[in-house]
């Protein structure tokens, strides 16, 4: 079979103004960035504000295992099933880090005959909001930085300056670093560090604004330090949110590209879901609905992250309310969190996937908890046998959940038109009564001790003395009454990565509680989180290559 780019590259994509127009969207309302890419101009969300909206579909997944899941490649196959269909359908997915593609886990634009294209656009440098992040975050930390040079009106405490750089890239040298050095003329040397442009509230804010007015007060209230007093201060006390706003004034429109087979498809916005809200913008979504009968999104990593967050953060902000949600897992990652290595997943082992079932159990029970219908995605591979594909299928009957054997990354949308079918099936016969587990009112350790018990499975958080201190300094700031966001090991259930399956009796450690006011919500650091990653010992970097015809290899 062809590798990923090799297909991607042998696609025949249409102009990008022919696949707008399948959304009735005009030539002027584009802005283009060549003959496969556009950004939306605010014209088209003008326009079609008062469109009702479509149906909301969730995409989301069991904990990440070595195996692989295949989410986004089960996000972009149900579109083009839906297209198959006759159904007017649109993606809305996040922009890849730079970090991943060139670390270990690679692109983010879905893989085999279920991809969005142009592949190798998208994964790089695609239309720059990543680079305008960085650009604005930056520009912050120098604002910061240079006032304190200047004199220091506003009293800045350089011991408590909270915010950091950032830069696109996995680089762990620069996770702890010192500023300044070189004499009085380059500043007050400090400690500083970097986080990926991903982690950036920044980044947080692109995604979570409803219009250009919204990111530029939401950028203003930025909280980058505190005072001597213990006051914090803002980036609007430092008359920053101007100059950052214009630097990301193109960055905030969404961008629409195509699958393979020609689906119309949203990128925008890319934070985590490990150390961010891992959704993608409330501006593409919200559009999105707008101009499609069923829309199609996805959130980072597993059920517990990025669809918890997609719940409690972002649909509470934007006020949506999902109609269905699709679990994606596998046999083969199923049996891995049954104990299995790595190397023996090929093999038939099915008391092993009855161990490791119970990991997509809690996940399906997750979702149901927030009153939406539960499909069950499974990614089916030559290796699975019978027997363990009808364990599967029996325990999503007894769990309340809809299965389909998906084989989009094989055959594309013909892969998927059973999911397809069974998804329209849940929307149409389940009504979605879709509520937050949680109510923002109230205290910061309660909201956290509902999502370990009822999310993860725990028993608890316990606090560290440092982040303890932090809970009771944002309860005395009055800026404790928003959402938290979990900042969570991607491979566990529980802060840590080595407990598989379905953990129980353990308990939540919480090393660090942060505010992004801009972004609306509370930052829990749990465990050995970073966020800043680093490169693996063979990066994937090491395989990416061009030829003199400016073809690229590797990039999969």
């Amino acid at each position: 079979m062809l590798t990923d780019i090799e297909i991607a590259q042998s696609a025949k994509m249409l102009p990008i103004k022919e696949v707008a127009a399948k959304l009735g969207i005009l030539e002027d309302e584009l802005e283009f960035y060549g003959k496969y890419k556009a950004k939306m101009s605010q014209e088209l969300i003008n326009r079609t504000k008062s469109n009702p909206d479509g149906k909301l579909i969730l995409v989301t997944a069991i904990n990440p295992t070595p195996a692989g899941e295949g989410k986004t490649t089960t996000t972009v196959g149900l579109g083009d099933a839906m297209s198959l269909l006759g159904k007017k359908c649109l993606l809305a997915l996040r922009e890849p880090s730079l970090g991943p593609v060139m670390g270990v886990k690679g692109g983010a634009a879905g893989g085999g005959y279920s991809q969005v294209v142009p592949m190798e656009d998208i994964n790089l440098h695609f239309t720059g909001d990543m680079h305008a992040i960085t650009a604005a975050n930056n520009l912050l930390s120098a604002m910061i930085d240079n006032h304190i040079h200047q004199g220091n009106q506003l009293d800045i405490d350089v011991t408590n300056i909270v915010w950091k750089r950032v830069l696109d890239m996995n680089d762990r040298a620069l996770r702890n670093v010192v500023v300044s050095l070189g004499g009085k003329i380059n500043g007050i040397p400090r400690e500083d560090g970097f986080m990926i442009t991903v982690a950036s509230e920044i980044m947080a804010i692109l995604c979570l604004a409803s219009d250009l007015n919204d990111l530029k007060k939401r950028l203003g209230d930025i909280i980058v330090a505190y005072n001597r007093s213990g006051q914090p201060v803002t980036a609007r006390d430092l008359k920053a949110e101007g100059a950052m706003t214009v630097l990301m004034k193109d960055a905030i429109k969404p961008n629409l590209v195509q699958t393979l087979a020609n689906t119309p498809c949203f990128i925008h916005g890319g934070p985590f879901a490990n150390i961010a809200h891992g959704c993608n913008s409330v501006i593409a979504t919200k559009l999105a609905l707008k101009m499609a009968d069923y829309v199609i999104t996805e959130a980072g990593f597993g059920a517990d992250l990025g669809a918890e967050k997609f719940m409690d953060i972002k649909c509470r902000f934007a006020g949506l309310k999902p109609d269905a949600v699709v679990v994606v897992a596998t046999v083969r990652a199923l049996k891995y969190n049954g104990g299995v290595a790595k190397a023996d997943l090929k093999i038939p082992n099915v008391e092993a996937l009855k161990k490791g079932i119970v990991n997509l159990k809690k996940h399906i029970e997750n979702m149901q908890k927030y009153n939406v219908p539960v499909v069950v995605a499974m990614n089916r591979f030559d290796t699975d046998s019978d027997e363990e594909l009808k364990l599967v299928m029996d325990a999503c009957a007894e769990y309340g959940a809809e299965c389909s054997l998906s084989e989009v990354f094989a055959k594309g949308g013909e892969g998927g038109l059973d999911l397809a079918e069974k998804v329209l099936h849940a929307i149409e016969t389940i009504p979605s009564a879709y509520a937050p587990i949680y109510d923002v009112e109230a205290s910061i350790p309660e909201k956290i001790n509902t999502i370990v018990r009822e999310i993860y499975g725990g028993k608890g958080a316990v606090f560290t003395t440092k982040a303890a201190k932090q809970v009771k300094q944002l309860e005395e700031l009055g800026l404790d009454k928003k959402p938290v966001c979990m900042a969570k090991t991607q491979y566990s259930l529980s802060d840590n990565p080595a407990l598989l399956g379905r953990p129980e009796d353990f308990e939540i450690t919480v090393s660090k509680v942060r505010v992004s006011n801009g972004a609306g919500f509370i930052v829990v650091e749990t465990g050995d989180i970073m966020v800043m990653p680093g490169l693996p010992k063979e990066p994937a970097a090491n395989r990416i290559d061009i030829d003199e015809d400016g073809v690229i290899t590797g990039l999969f």
